[in-house]
């Protein structure tokens, strides 16, 4: 006798939520330099294929391991804390760790790097480049993602090779005005959760990510939290997509696109 096994819906690939994270930047620090606590650094920036720019004070401890170490350069980890659009009791959706090298680049390279930067994600901290800080850089070995669709072990080749999430820019703005202007929309997804989560007394259903592929919600409940993700009836790739995969899915009367606004859920 054959078994049901419940499908998961589709989600992004691992290394395209890796990318997607390292875009969003969130919060970040060095960890292993040889200090007791991680390093928070002014700035930081992770290019595509994992390596990055960090910018140090001066009177940081890592400068000067980087200076006397034997080789010029020392193995360190960057931790990227993703955090939710939303203020959730258990806020962390995603940790991000990058393991490679730390070096010390030349005057005339570090400026040119933090040019490249300011390009891209400018931020005010790179104008003390030179000034009371000091710019290093990441030759990344490999990484490791952790979120609810599980971990992974990437090699830079594969960030390298993977795109962002379309939405991943716009999401938290995007999440955090749906709830606090249209809270209507998740008591109607809620009808989507599995049957445990919608008969739990107390239970109020959150933004926690969306994707391409879907939205994810998170169920606090008074026993504790869940994750569930909510597959779009269609993949979306442009923000006129999302709205009308999110009416499908929410059902709006007024949609002007047809189709089953049932979705695939998946509780992780």
């Amino acid at each position: 006798m054959g078994q049901t096994r419940l499908r998961r819906p589709p989600a992004p690939a691992d290394a395209e939520r890796a990318r997607s994270v390292a875009v969003r930047g969130g919060e970040a620090a060095l960890v292993g330099t040889g200090g007791p606590e991680p390093v928070v650094p002014l700035v930081h920036h992770v290019h595509a294929d994992g390596s990055a720019v960090v910018l140090l004070p001066d009177e940081s401890p890592v400068l000067e391991a980087i200076r006397t170490s034997e080789r010029g350069e020392i193995p360190v980890m960057l931790e990227l804390t993703d955090r939710a659009p939303v203020d959730l009791r258990e806020p962390i959706r995603a940790l991000l760790w990058i393991s490679g090298w730390l070096r010390l680049p030349d005057a005339t390279t570090a400026r040119r790097a933090a040019m490249q930067v300011a390009d891209v994600a400018p931020h005010p901290r790179l104008l003390d480049l030179g000034h009371g800080a000091t710019l290093v850089k990441l030759t990344p070995s490999s990484a490791v993602l952790a979120d609810a669709e599980g971990t992974a072990a990437l090699a830079p080749v594969d960030l390298a090779a993977a795109r962002p999430d379309p939405f991943c820019r716009m999401e938290n703005h995007w999440l955090s005005h749906l709830e606090e202007a249209h809270p209507e929309v998740f008591d109607a997804l809620a009808r989507h959760l599995p049957a445990p989560l919608r008969c739990t007394l107390g239970a109020r259903v959150r933004p926690l990510g969306v994707d391409r592929c879907g939205l994810r919600l998170r169920v606090e409940t008074p026993e504790g939290d869940h994750d569930v993700r909510l597959a779009w009836p269609q993949e979306a790739t442009t923000a006129e997509e999302l709205r009308i995969q999110l009416g499908m899915l929410v059902g709006c009367p007024f949609r002007q696109v047809g189709g089953d606004a049932h979705a695939q859920v998946d509780e992780v």
